[in-house]
């Protein structure tokens, strides 16, 4: 009998199955581990590297938009005049909506010309109702212009174009200018003028818009603009740059005619008609000039002042 519990008790100690203390392992190893990952998530396939890698591009790609100036927002004009004064005065458009079953009178056709001659803008026939959500109820008169976003450049690139062409830099800098219209008369003196591009700050300014396009009457497609988070900062960047800084006040010191530094590589600093120069800006200049007014006005406009002094300039330059 001994012997027969002995061989019962050797066959109990070799049962399968989980024993006192195995914690369940065996039963989980049993279970599944889940869907199978896609080949671009699993780690060391070749299509995993290929997503990495397009990953890191577009990360690159971001990063470099951002250290350039970025991008402005896309526009829409509205309109049948404010179209075809768009594409006649050369505003770069991706697409031009139309509304389906609209009166073709002479604006139409003139812009539906327009466009055709220009090319590489779409045409999109839409209904009313499409056309009157996208301008947000506005009274488009069944035309409407998509403006796509402005490729702003780098404070930076402005004065190393100069120096890449043997010229000592000569820009513009808008502190407070918050007219579009301003802003492409200045970017339409300053390629007049043989300046090398335009600073914006990123906010409380105005950016290169359909309305700046028209008033550069053209010369924006070849003067660069660029955007700053900070003006006092890029205007510092610029004189550790060997950059001299120029700034037109009322108050001036110096009459415009009597700077000599116009002469040499200089950023041109103009304020708004109401308030000129803020503190801080005004305070970072070299030189506070001021343009001398016999007739008695108190101001002048921005376009206008920046002529001013860019003619002055280029003198010197010649």
């Amino acid at each position: 009998m001994a012997g027969n519990s002995e061989r019962k008790n050797h066959r109990t100690s070799k049962k399968k199955g989980p024993q006192v203390g195995s914690g369940g392992q065996r039963r989980r190893g049993l279970e599944g581990k889940g869907p199978t990952p896609p080949a671009s998530a699993r780690k060391g396939h070749v299509k995993n590297r290929v997503a990495n890698a397009k990953a890191k591009q577009t990360a690159n790609a971001r990063r470099q938009i951002a250290r350039r100036g970025g991008k402005g927002a896309s526009e829409m004009v509205v309109g049948r005049n404010p179209v075809f004064e768009a594409l006649r005065d050369g505003v770069p458009a991706s697409t031009l909506y139309v509304q389906q079953f609209i009166d073709n009178d002479e604006r139409v056709r003139e812009a539906l010309q327009l466009a055709a001659d220009r090319g590489g803008i779409h045409l999109m026939e839409a209904p009313r109702p499409e056309l009157d959500r996208m301008t947000n109820g506005l009274n488009h008169q069944g035309l409407v212009l998509q403006v796509p976003p402005y490729e702003y450049a780098h404070p930076e690139d402005l004065a190393a174009a100069a120096y890449d062409e043997g010229a000592d830099p000569l820009i513009v800098a808008l502190d407070g200018v918050t007219d579009p219209r301003n802003l492409g008369a200045v970017v339409r003196s300053v390629s007049a003028f043989g300046g090398h591009g335009v600073v914006v700050p990123e906010r409380r300014a105005a950016g290169m818009t359909a309305g700046a396009w028209k008033s550069s009457a053209g010369t924006a497609a070849r003067t660069p603009v660029a955007r700053c988070t900070n003006l006092t900062r890029t205007l510092e960047a610029y004189q550790k740059a060997g950059v001299t800084v120029v700034g037109l006040a009322a108050d001036g010191d110096t009459e415009v005619g009597e700077l000599q530094a116009l002469g040499g590589p200089v950023v041109v600093v103009v304020g708004s008609e109401g308030k000129g120069l803020s503190r801080l800006v005004g305070e970072t200049c070299d030189y506070l000039v001021r343009i001398p007014m016999p007739g008695g006005a108190e101001s002048l406009n921005a376009g206008v002042a920046a002529g001013i002094v860019l003619y002055e300039a280029s003198r010197r330059r010649a």
